[in-house]
């Protein structure tokens, strides 16, 4: 009987061109406060799914997507113009 065994590379092989420059990574932290309030509206209508809505879900929908939609504007405002240099 011949053992099965998988062959596969490894998960955590390490190349350079797999990771994120630093311009990447500085855009990333210059758009997480977007990334956070999506993330709140997000959770905003999952718990608005979650149960019949009420006036307090449509409240906190709301407060969420206004927060989203500022941040959106502040980046937008922040970053008009300016792409660092390396990010594609």
């Amino acid at each position: 009987m011949n053992p099965i065994v998988a062959v596969q590379e490894a998960v955590t092989a390490f190349e350079p061109w797999m990771e994120p420059t630093d311009a990447e990574l500085d855009l990333i932290e210059l758009e997480m406060p977007v990334i956070l309030a999506d993330v709140d509206l997000i959770d905003a209508q999952i718990i608005a799914m979650d149960h019949t809505p009420n006036e307090v879900d449509t409240r906190r929908v709301r407060r969420a997507l206004a927060r989203a939609l500022a941040e959106r504007a502040k980046l937008t405002n922040r970053t008009a113009g300016t792409v660092p240099a390396g990010v594609a």
